[in-house]
């Protein structure tokens, strides 16, 4: 058993490495799947405008291809890139976007979701607004609410053209006045309800609250009245 083993020991030991050559070459060419979650990034958005429509900032992918180059690849170095150079204001509608993916050769795309995306561009605009006070609440017992003011009064806001138009407004946080007792000033958080739509310049307005206390209304003095003269 020995001398089998031991006989042409270097023919045999070059037979096992070209073996496992072969193996792992096999092995390496094997066709697999892997998924991946690939970022959609959006480029040069042209001057003026602004994407006013829900898109996905990722997307689902899978790929086919040779082991050895799918073991390659790093999910951080795939991206589908869409190029919106020279659209005009509208709804655009990107099909096919596998062929926007950078993928070394070799490689197949078997499934993306979404497969398309529609992009709705709109001009930019902007609109200076007022500013509506957000109040809850009541003072003490004895005091009422006097001057009510915000610094500024009005903001700058910016946005898609067909929300802004919309807007008539932007409001204060709520400020809550119960127990209240004497004036304040307070900084306040801004809202807006577009979805589209940003604050320009201020995001917060300065509230400044007039406390001031319920004066009493005399009542009849006991006795102070004429009583009419018995006769």
């Amino acid at each position: 058993m020995f001398r089998l083993l031991t006989e042409n020991w270097t023919l045999k030991l070059l037979s096992l490495v070209f073996a496992l050559v072969l193996w792992m070459f096999i092995m390496g060419e094997r066709r697999q799947e892997v998924g991946y979650r690939v970022p959609l990034e959006l480029q040069n958005i042209p001057v003026g405008l602004m994407v006013a429509n829900e898109v996905p900032s990722l997307v689902d992918v899978r790929v086919s291809g040779p082991r050895t180059l799918l073991m390659k690849i790093s999910p951080n170095d795939i991206s589908i890139m869409v190029d919106l150079a020279d659209l005009q204001p509208g709804l655009t509608t990107f099909k096919r976007l596998e062929e926007r993916l950078n993928l070394p050769g070799g490689l197949r795309v078997t499934r993306l979701s979404p497969s398309f995306i529609d992009l709705k561009l709109e001009r930019i605009r902007q609109k200076r607004v007022p500013v509506k006070i957000a109040l809850v609440g009541e003072p003490l017992e004895g005091y009422r609410i006097g001057s009510v003011q915000a610094v500024p009064e009005r903001v700058l806001i910016e946005g898609a053209e067909s929300e802004l138009k919309s807007v008539r407004e932007v409001t204060t946080e709520p400020i809550d006045l119960s127990g209240v007792n004497e004036g304040f000033s307070l900084i306040v958080p801004l809202e807006h309800s577009g979805t589209y739509i940003y604050f320009k310049t201020e995001k917060t307005t300065e509230v400044q609250v007039e406390i001031q206390a319920v004066e009493a209304v005399p009542g009849p003095v006991d006795g102070s009245e004429d009583q009419p003269r018995g006769e």
